[in-house]
């Protein structure tokens, strides 16, 4: 019987390393030429820059009267951009400060801002007040990611509860949490507390600048809870990303943070604060930055400076206080910036040392309202302001 012959596949190159024949290799990369490469740039910039261009199109985003910031969002800063965006108009008047503009104890329709709408008869006020925006973290959300706000009527709030310690002045030189690590100045001025590496500086510092680094984090604060894109799919390794981006952002926060109830029912005992000075203080030289920033892109400014709550303070604080107060008023007054130094609500119409509760901030609207200085901003008819009365 004859057996069948069977062919040897052949071989290329030569595993032995031996012999006459010629070694080919096989890869399955794709090299790529200059041409190759220049349109795969040209790729990457175009997404780069259309993508966060086009966003806005697609992901529906329609702020009402009483539209703050939900407290998810308090660090979407490509959100607070576009939320500039949307504001500006020439019959807006902005409202700029931390949880006190925001509302901390109060519903959205409770707010100061909401007071100000309801008392001056027009929806002429904005909440742009961000949780938690201490006045060097301020500073850098109005100049890299403000720049909407040019032009316009703002009302910029000013709380002094930012000096009542080094801590919260950021001059502690141990290593300490605060609110909105990426808006603080990354390498100079130096800030103590802050212990960040040079790397995370350096891509923070590429994100207050490149749109897409901004529209990332976006995603990563709206969507996957403030996880990247990598992080998450680790995390889910058989779930589609693509799920997660529903185009519907969170609502304002109806449900209260937190119970509104007045700090003397609470057991809170007087507090003795170790103030920094103007003079040592981070807080106030941002806060002045701030101010610069907004007055060189062409804004109308008012400063609204408290309303503080001065009898939960010990008498030797008080004092202190009291002369940091006259400070910042004289800064207002030399710079020629209308200003209002709000004296201090009734005590029980406060939460705490500086946040009001709904009727705190009802009250301090009505008092605004009647300041021959903010008149300007306001444009309310004496029939108006009388019926506030």
């Amino acid at each position: 019987m004859r057996t069948s012959e069977r062919t040897a596949p052949e071989v290329t190159g030569n595993p032995a390393g031996t012999g006459d024949q010629k070694e080919i290799f096989s890869s399955n990369g794709v090299r790529l030429s200059g041409v190759h490469w220049a349109i795969t740039a040209a790729l990457v910039l175009v997404v780069c820059l259309g993508l966060p261009a086009l966003w806005p199109r697609v992901e529906t985003f329609a702020p009402g009267p009483d539209y703050r910031i939900p407290y998810a969002l308090s660090n979407d800063y490509w959100h607070y951009a576009r939320y500039c965006r949307e504001s500006a108009g020439d019959d807006q008047v902005l409202v700029l400060g931390d949880s006190v503009v925001w509302g901390e104890y109060v519903a959205p329709q409770d707010t100061l801002v909401h007071h100000l709408n309801a008392q001056a008869g027009r929806a002429r006020f904005v909440n742009l007040g961000v949780n938690g925006i201490h006045p060097v973290a301020m500073a850098g959300l109005i100049e890299y990611y403000g720049r909407a706000v040019s032009g316009q009527d703002v009302l910029l709030h000013y709380n002094p509860l930012w000096m009542s310690s080094k801590r919260h002045d950021l001059q502690s030189e141990k290593e300490s949490r605060f609110n909105h690590p990426k808006l603080v100045p990354q390498f100079w001025p130096r800030i103590p507390c802050y212990k960040e590496s040079g790397a995370k500086r350096v891509g923070i510092v590429t994100e207050h600048y490149l749109p897409f680094r901004a529209w990332s984090n976006h995603l990563a604060v709206a969507y996957f809870g403030e996880m990247s894109l990598t992080a998450w799919a680790f995390e889910h390794p058989y779930r589609n990303p693509l799920g997660k981006v529903t185009l519907a952002l969170p609502t304002p926060d109806t449900a209260l943070r937190h119970e509104p109830v007045p700090w003397t029912e609470k057991g809170i005992p007087q507090a003795n604060f170790v103030w920094v000075l103007p003079a040592d203080s981070f807080q106030w030289y941002f806060f002045q930055r701030a101010v610069r920033t907004l007055q060189a892109r062409g804004n109308r400014l008012f400063v609204l400076v408290g309303p503080f709550n001065e009898p939960m303070l010990e008498a030797e604080s008080l004092a202190v206080y009291r002369g940091i107060k006259e400070v910042i008023e004289a800064w207002l007054e030399a710079q020629q910036i209308p200003h209002w130094v709000a004296p201090p609500l009734p005590s029980e119409r406060y939460a705490d040392a500086s946040h009001p509760l709904g009727e705190g901030y009802a009250q301090l609207a009505r008092q605004l309202l009647e300041q021959e200085a903010f008149a300007p901003f306001a444009r309310v008819g004496e029939a108006t302001q009388l019926a506030a009365r």
